[in-house]
């Protein structure tokens, strides 16, 4: 057992200004400048030169270990680790890392690490070639883990794209078998609605690709429509629900981290009901699909609304939305996405439209099929 101070002579650096930093390497500033998260930038001049661990000592990362080849610059703010006794590198490196030297940072509004504090920490030294042992060890297996998370990253990847395939085979009539005994959807719609229109199945070069012979192209304004959502001033939001009050849903409350608001029920001019589907309107959230809860919904959402009863399957129309032919026309149509898009926008988007059995048949494959995707997504994130 010995202590930091009796292995290593921990000294820090020299102050530089701020100016004489740059962000980028340069011919006339080709050095790394060490501060006390890493790398700051580069700098014209170099003071330490060779191969060193480097301590942050300053800030709220103080304790942070890095390692500093060559030419480079210290400042103040970085302590220089200088090895004895032919200490390796690596195992150096790793012994500062796991000894996690911020617990001796002090309690200010500034944490930073005293020098002397650090120098009386014990740690246990093994033998030279032990080190090396102990470092070439640590790097095999560091690098399987790398390895690894990059594999999941891959895979992540992967699940991403399977299910975009699977909506697309959805959506083209190619996920599941044709019955040929489900009534043609051409029937039923004008069955429902018998001044229907149909647009040229299949042989209109408008159209966005050929459907199965039983499905039909709908425009979909001909059978779908979108209501935006509204909002009262913000002194009326109140974050505990009362008596003649009503959720209002925004989109983060589809994220992690829900604020709820609720606002008088007589002001909500736009509510839904629990399955609703919800399209995010403008801004970074333009595509996201979502599930209502009962509730009224604000200007960054739309809901869509059926216009015929028992010719559209709810949940194939919400994957409709997920699908490439919703999400492409959405990239057309980008300059509204801080406007907010409105349904005059999809005046010449088609909707695919299955016989009604087909579409809970391809609904229940889908889901199949995403739950097994969920389970291996799930069991990437454990």
């Amino acid at each position: 057992m010995s202590t930091l101070g009796e292995v290593f002579t921990l000294q820090a650096g020299k102050n530089i200004t701020a100016k004489d930093i740059k962000d980028t390497t340069t011919e006339l500033h080709p050095y790394k400048c060490y501060g006390g998260n890493g790398v700051r930038g580069f700098v014209a001049s170099y003071n330490r030169e060779g191969d060193f661990s480097i301590i942050g000592r300053q800030g709220a990362l103080c304790g942070n270990i890095n390692i500093a080849k060559g030419k480079f610059y210290a400042t103040e703010h970085a302590v220089v680790v200088e090895r004895y006794c032919d200490v390796d590198l690596m195992w150096a490196y790793y012994t500062l890392t796991a000894l996690n030297l911020n617990q001796y940072a002090t309690a200010t509004a500034q944490p930073g690490l005293s020098v002397a504090v650090i120098n009386d920490v014990c740690i246990p030294i093994p033998p030279q070639k032990e080190q090396e042992r102990i470092s070439k060890e640590i790097e095999h297996w560091f690098a399987l883990i790398d390895q690894i998370e990059q594999g999941k990253a891959d895979l992540q990847t992967i699940i991403k794209q399977a299910k975009a395939k699977i909506l697309d085979l959805a959506i083209h009539g190619k996920l599941v078998p044709q019955d040929p005994n489900d009534e043609p959807a051409i029937e039923l719609l004008k069955r429902i609605n018998p001044d229907f229109i149909p647009c040229d199945n299949g042989h209109s070069e408008k159209l966005p690709y050929e459907i199965p012979e039983a499905w039909i192209w709908c425009g979909h304004n001909s059978i779908l429509d979108i209501s935006g959502g509204a909002q009262p001033a913000k002194s009326y939001f109140e974050t505990q629900p009362k008596l003649n009050y009503i959720r209002l849903y925004q989109i983060r409350d589809y994220g992690e981290s829900p604020i709820p608001v609720y606002i008088p029920i007589n002001l909500a001019s736009k509510q839904t009901e629990k399955g609703d589907i919800l399209l995010a309107r403008y801004g970074g959230s333009l595509g996201k699909v979502f599930h209502a809860e009962q509730g009224a919904y604000n200007v960054a959402m739309a809901k869509v609304i059926f216009k015929f009863e028992n010719l559209i399957y709810k949940e194939f129309a919400y994957y409709y939305y997920l699908s490439d032919l919703y999400q492409g026309k959405l990239k057309e149509i980008s300059r509204t996405a801080q406007a907010g898009f409105n349904s005059t926008d999809f005046n010449d988007m088609y909707f695919p439209l299955p016989p009604i059995n087909e579409q809970q048949r391809i609904v229940q494959k889908i889901e199949d099929l995403f739950s097994v995707l969920d389970n291996i997504q799930n069991a990437l994130e454990v």
